[in-house]
């Protein structure tokens, strides 16, 4: 006979499993929505990125099963490895010939029909190497050195939006890890210098950040992204005009189904689906801050909590991407942005906190 607390436990692993899965159901109806228009005109076949979204998110929740079934400890035995192929795949794809340019970036790197983008793949097995580095209790500079490697590397794609994830990543880890107070603040300081020049050393990224402090410029040309976005969210008001009914997705907001896609989400449920979406990722944050509470050891606690700040981190930067409150940065929404990387190492990395989850109450008993 189940005790009391084995019920709720598995009813905690339960509701974040479901969670998942109700916003990765969301997302694809978000891709098949906000991709239709496109996907028409280039391969004449509107369903053609949800397809494909779809085949992503199979996988995903696939690897999610699996890895909430995997011991966690494991990861702490491989972290270095794991975390070499990381670097490994980061390096790959800085050697010329090797991928191709597309918008100005080289982030992906193709196989054959299998196309990865590895600045989502180095995000898990950063969070998996700083939690190792964590339990050997090691100075600031180990965690720093592997941190401003991967922010270098990504920095050359170059792609500032996922350099500024992961800063939140490790510097989330660094503080949970009980560094020296002093130390911590100076990583902090160095952190926001060393963005200020990687903006200011870079015409593009400069663009992008004069743009947002000065968004009656040029709006026909470096404005219109950030415009088309605003029409979208205005258009939308408090109720929305209805499912399917955007008009921005007609080719008028670039990156409708990527980064772009809560503008059209904003559009067609208004202000008030928006907050249900809003409050939704917030129960996945509070979820794993509880599991990260509750972890059995400090390797569980520092990698739980990495995975959260790693999934709420990136979602907050897109809204607030998206509202204007920061530069448009390229960052995807987690469960809802096109695209099988981000998706795929989303759901792995919602297994490994399943399985805290899991393991904190085995010891408990």
């Amino acid at each position: 006979m189940k005790h009391s607390s084995d019920i709720k436990h598995s009813a905690k692993d339960r509701n974040l499993f479901i969670l998942a899965i109700v916003l990765t159901t969301l997302g694809l109806i978000a891709v098949a929505d906000a991709s239709a228009p496109q996907a028409l005109q280039e391969f004449s076949d509107k369903f053609y990125y949800v397809k494909q979204q779809l085949v992503w998110a199979v996988t995903g929740i696939i690897a999610m099963i699996t890895l909430a079934n995997i011991p966690y400890k494991l990861w702490e035995k491989i972290a270095v490895p794991i975390f070499a192929v990381g670097i490994g795949l980061l390096a790959v794809i800085l050697i010329p010939g090797v991928t191709a340019q597309i918008l100005g970036a080289k982030r992906w790197i193709h196989w054959g029909p299998v196309t990865i983008q590895p600045s989502e793949v180095i995000k898990l097995s950063l969070v998996i190497y700083l939690a190792k580095v964590s339990v050997k209790k090691k100075q600031i500079l180990a965690f720093l050195i592997p941190l401003f490697i991967v922010c270098g590397l990504i920095m050359l794609e170059p792609d500032l939006g996922t350099t500024l994830i992961v800063l939140v990543i490790g510097l989330t880890q660094i503080f949970m890890s009980e560094v020296n107070v002093f130390k911590f603040i100076g990583a902090i300081l160095a952190a926001g210098a060393g963005s200020f020049l990687l903006v200011m050393t870079s015409a593009y990224r400069r663009s992008r950040l004069m743009t947002f402090l000065q968004k009656s410029e040029d709006p026909l040309g470096k404005d219109y992204h950030i415009r088309q976005i605003l029409f979208g969210l205005g258009s939308g008001g408090f109720w929305g005009v209805g499912l399917g009914q955007s008009r921005q997705k007609f080719l008028f907001l670039p990156e409708s189904a990527t980064d772009s896609i809560l503008a059209v989400i904003a559009e067609e449920i208004g202000f008030i689906g928006v907050l249900v979406l809003i409050v939704l990722f917030g129960l996945f944050v509070y979820k794993g801050l509880v599991i990260a509470k509750h972890a059995p050891d400090k390797f569980g606690q520092i990698l739980a909590v990495g995975i959260t700040a790693w999934i709420g981190g990136q979602t907050l930067l897109n809204i607030s991407a998206i509202t204007a409150l920061l530069p448009l940065t390229g960052v995807p929404l987690p469960f809802f942005s096109y695209g099988g990387s981000s998706l795929i190492t989303v759901l792995a990395a919602t297994g490994i906190l399943l399985n805290i989850s899991k393991s904190s109450y085995v010891k408990s008993r």
